[in-house]
């Protein structure tokens, strides 16, 4: 089965065919990164404009790096949630359009559902169930993955995502956006240590997520250096914040692990891509005996060929859409 996906959630216009949910054909992304770096963070109205105008010529390069047209397609995708509204409608009402010009069957995809799926392109021998962290720039979640369509989530932020507070202490460090990639190569000539920063924790909710505290310790720390016109030693302060991100992710999702007797265990998401979270991963399935499964690199961003791979389960449980489909900022995975 052979399904064109699209997606359009915030700033990359991405369009991939799959098949049969696991092998990619072929591979798009449009990237808005350098247009965004001049605002330091994304706007969303020139998010919606560029996925307007780059849409249809990243699906005629999609289907041209695969070697198939329109017409060898059996399935539409996109996402339609969470996301920015007005960059997720850009992608839905253009495969509405697709579907019904084709007749083909239209198939909305969560955006985090979509995220986990990445783990099935990278390792095909990955089957449900298993525990998996998502975190990005805009979530942070540990999730039961039942089964390809039914989803648990045992562990949440309660206020940002892992990946948002990455960009904000990058912004107070002078870093530019994307801030999360930049913290991650300055945090790498440092060593962690110097600058004693807060774990916070979630009373009685031993699986969930607090980063604004995290946060505001960076920029606290931050203004007061240059109040008392010290140095910062940016570097070691990057290193450090890194850590303890770090830590907080690896361990609530290793002790989720315990609790609920996982052994098989993924990350997926933006911020998955951050070597040190990656290296304490890694070291803490090895101490618990479990598998880690990682996507690589490019795969870890939003792109369109995880949507195509989660899209083939979602058919397959019967979840399609019509005309009426529409886009939403916000929904929960279930």
């Amino acid at each position: 089965m052979n399904i064109l996906a699209i997606e359009t959630s915030c700033d990359e216009t991405a369009c991939a065919v799959v098949q049969d949910g696991r092998t990619v054909l072929s591979s798009v992304i449009a990237s808005q990164a350098d247009e965004h770096k001049i605002y330091g963070g994304v706007v969303p109205e020139i998010a919606s404009r560029r996925h307007a105008e780059q849409i249809v010529q990243t699906t005629g390069l999609t289907l041209e790096q695969a070697g198939l047209s329109l017409p060898d397609m059996d399935a539409i995708a996109v996402t339609y949630a969470p996301g920015l509204i007005g960059a997720l409608l850009v992608g839905v009402n253009f495969a509405k359009g697709l579907s019904l010009a084709l007749g083909k069957p239209l198939i909305p995809v969560h955006h985090i559902r979509g995220h986990i799926a990445a783990c099935y392109i990278a390792h095909p021998q990955l089957t449900p169930p298993f525990l998996c962290l998502v975190v990005s720039g805009g979530h942070s979640h540990i999730i039961e993955v039942l089964d390809y369509t039914a989803f648990k989530v045992v562990g949440k932020t309660c206020d940002d995502a892992a990946g948002e507070a990455f960009d904000k202490a990058a912004r107070v460090l002078g870093l530019p956006y994307p801030g999360g990639v930049e913290m991650d190569k300055l945090a790498s000539t440092a060593v962690p240590g110097k600058y004693r920063l807060p774990n916070p924790k979630v009373e009685n909710r031993p699986f969930d997520l607090s980063f604004s505290g995290l946060k505001t310790a960076v920029v606290n720390l931050a203004h007061n250096a240059a109040q008392k016109g010290e140095s910062l030693d940016k570097a070691a302060l990057a290193a450090d914040f890194s850590d303890r991100v770090s830590d907080m992710l690896s361990s609530r999702l290793f002790a989720a692990a315990e609790q609920l007797s996982y052994k098989n265990i993924a990350c997926a998401g933006g911020v998955s891509a951050n070597s040190q979270l990656r290296s304490r991963l890694q070291a803490d399935a090895k101490a618990a005996g479990a598998q880690l499964y990682l996507p690589p690199l490019d795969l870890c961003v939003d792109n369109a060929a995880m949507i195509g791979a989660q899209a083939f389960y979602e058919y397959s449980a019967g979840n399609v859409g019509d005309s009426s489909l529409n886009a939403y900022a916000s929904m929960d995975i279930g």
